[in-house]
């Protein structure tokens, strides 16, 4: 399992509000938080974990290097009080690698993980700073992965994106997730995918990774999750999206007394009348 101190840098711009996860986003972001955080002290009790804000007034460190998962949930709650204008992508991530640089155990490998609910803003849809600080991510020894949510990211935006992590990207250390909205939780969906593998003991490989360099991790499962490790949740997401049979009898019909279900088929018959 690996030994790593983590920084989650979260979305909470004003997009963070919509519907389109319920209840919204936030709570969306807030409830993956929670997954990855539980996961990581889970694998490794010498784990810690850090999370801050990157829109509102600025990038703000709400907790740093903590094995208490009450306190990351104090945090959210002060980021749910906050929520207001963009997201400040480079800001908040070279906060979040000098947060990491000051970790008390220099043994712990550094990881920054970036929810992005909303469009890109300034210098972060700047193909060409983004890949600059990529490349000092790299240099620095320093993984990151971007969880893409929403439908607020276009497809110049998702270059963009994909550009950093190719170039952030260490012995396949990095990865772009990209969740669409739909019926699955988007904490199930990061649990299933790259992000969390080595967190959970599963062999690098063994889930499929999207992209040009074998770097991406955009979950390309028909339900959005790996069938072969999690089945349950697999099969769960495949009925929600089943579509109703034309031939299917509606409710209604189903609750009325068997009388009234024949008879229309008993009033096109010819009534026939004996003569005496």
């Amino acid at each position: 399992m690996p030994l790593e101190a983590t920084m989650m840098v979260i979305d909470n711009s004003e997009y963070m509000r919509n519907g389109d996860y319920v209840p919204s986003r936030f709570d969306a972001q807030a409830d993956a938080v929670n997954t990855i955080v539980q996961t990581k002290i889970d694998s490794n009790p010498e784990n810690t974990v850090g999370v801050m804000t990157m829109a509102h007034k600025g990038p703000e460190v709400l907790v740093t290097h903590s094995k208490e998962l009450g306190q990351v949930v104090k945090g959210l709650h002060t980021a749910s009080l906050n929520m207001g204008g963009y997201i400040d992508i480079p800001t908040a991530i070279n906060i979040a690698q000098l947060a990491l640089k000051h970790r008390e155990n220099k043994n712990l490998r550094q990881r920054i993980i970036v929810f992005v609910g909303s469009p890109l803003q300034g210098p972060a849809a700047d193909e060409r700073e983004m890949v600059k600080l990529a490349k000092k991510l790299k240099k620095n020894n320093v993984a990151i992965d971007l969880i893409v949510f929403g439908d607020g990211i276009e497809e110049g935006e998702s270059s963009v994106l994909k550009a950093f992590i190719e170039n952030a990207s260490s012995a396949d250390n990095s990865h772009l997730v990209s969740v669409p909205p739909g019926p699955h939780l988007l904490s199930d969906v990061i649990i299933s995918s790259p992000v969390l593998a080595e967190d959970r003991g599963i062999p690098p490989g063994t889930i499929a990774a999207a992209g040009p360099s074998g770097t991406g991790g955009t979950n390309d499962y028909e339900f959005g999750v790996d069938p072969n490790l999690d089945p349950e949740l697999a099969m769960k997401n495949g009925r929600a999206r089943q579509p109703r049979s034309k031939h299917t009898v509606p409710p209604t019909l189903l609750k009325l007394p068997p009388l009234v279900m024949v008879l229309p088929v008993m009033l096109t018959k010819t009534p026939r009348f004996n003569k005496h």
